[in-house]
C-alpha cells in the first residue's frame, strides 16, 4: 500500500474543500438551520409529536441524512471529474499508484468531509430542538456507511460524466428527490397502505429509518433490514467503482 500516494490525493481534496468553507460548510449549515425554522415554525405547530417523538426532533436524523447525501456526491463526483476536465486525471494514471490507493484517496477525503458536516450539523441542531442520542456509536456507524456509500456513489458519476450538465442531473433530478421522499419529515406510516409499499422501494427510507433508530430507537424500517440494504448498495458501488478503475472506463479513453 502506498500511503504516500494517498495521502497525497486526499490532502489536495481536503485543502480544496478548506479554500471552499463559505460553500462547503456555511451553505449547507445555514440551509439546515432554515429548514428547523420553517418546518418547526410552519409544519411543527400542527404536528406536536410524531411516534412520540416531537416534530422538531424527529427531523433531525432526516435532515442530517439530507445533507451528508448531498455533499458525499457532490465531493466525490467533482472530485474525480475536475481533473479529467483539466487533464490531470492522466498524471495520476500514470504514476506507480493501484487503484484502490486512487479510490482511497478521493473517496476517503469525500466520506471525510460529509462526516464532518454531518456532525456539524447535529451540533447545530442541539441550539433549536432537544436531542437524545441512544446509540451513539451506531449513529456514527450508520454515518460513516452512508458516507463512504454515497461517495463512492458520487466517484461513479464524476467518472460517468463527460460535462458539468451531466455532473448535476443525477443528484437534481433522481438523488434530491428520493431524499425527500425518504421520510425525512415525516413517518412513513402516515401515509396511506398503498403509498407506502411504493415507499419500501426507495433506498434512501432505509438510510434515514436506521439512522433515526439510533437517535431514539423508533424507525419505519426494522434496524436488521437498514444495516442490510446499505451494506448491499456499498458492495455494489465497490464492485462498479472497481470495474471503472481497472477497465479505465471513461478516464484512460
Amino acid at each position: 500500500m502506498n500511503l504516500n500516494a494517498v495521502n497525497a490525493i486526499y490532502s489536495f481534496e481536503m485543502a480544496r474543500w478548506w479554500r471552499t468553507l463559505a460553500q462547503s460548510i456555511a451553505a449547507p449549515v445555514i440551509s439546515t438551520t432554515l429548514y428547523f425554522v420553517v418546518f418547526g415554525a410552519a409544519i411543527g405547530s400542527r404536528i406536536s409529536e410524531i411516534n412520540g417523538i416531537g416534530y422538531g426532533s424527529f427531523i433531525v436524523p432526516g435532515l442530517i441524512m439530507l445533507s451528508v447525501l448531498q455533499e458525499s456526491i457532490a465531493n466525490a463526483s467533482f472530485g474525480i471529474y475536475f481533473p479529467k476536465y483539466n487533464g490531470s486525471i492522466y498524471e495520476i494514471l500514470s504514476a506507480p499508484i493501484a487503484t484502490v490507493e486512487i479510490l482511497l484517496g478521493f473517496v476517503g477525503a469525500a466520506a471525510s468531509k460529509s462526516i464532518m458536516l454531518g456532525l456539524l450539523i447535529l451540533a447545530t441542531a442541539y441550539l433549536f430542538v432537544p436531542i437524545t442520542i441512544h446509540h451513539p456509536l451506531l449513529m456514527f456507524l450508520f454515518l460513516v456507511f452512508t458516507s463512504v456509500t454515497f461517495s463512492l456513489f458520487g466517484f461513479m458519476i464524476g467518472v460517468w460524466a463527460d460535462s458539468f450538465e451531466k455532473l448535476q442531473i443525477v443528484p437534481m433530478l433522481i438523488m434530491t428527490p428520493l431524499t425527500f421522499l425518504g421520510g425525512s419529515f415525516y413517518s412513513i406510516s402516515m401515509l396511506p397502505a398503498v403509498w407506502q409499499k411504493i415507499s419500501m422501494l426507495n433506498p434512501v427510507v432505509y438510510l434515514i429509518s436506521g439512522f433515526r433508530w439510533s437517535f431514539y430507537e423508533s424507525a419505519d424500517v426494522a434496524l436488521g433490514v437498514s444495516l442490510f440494504m446499505i451494506t448491499i448498495f456499498l458492495l455494489a458501488c465497490l464492485v462498479l467503482v472497481r470495474w471503472m478503475l481497472i477497465t479505465g472506463y471513461r478516464l484512460k479513453n
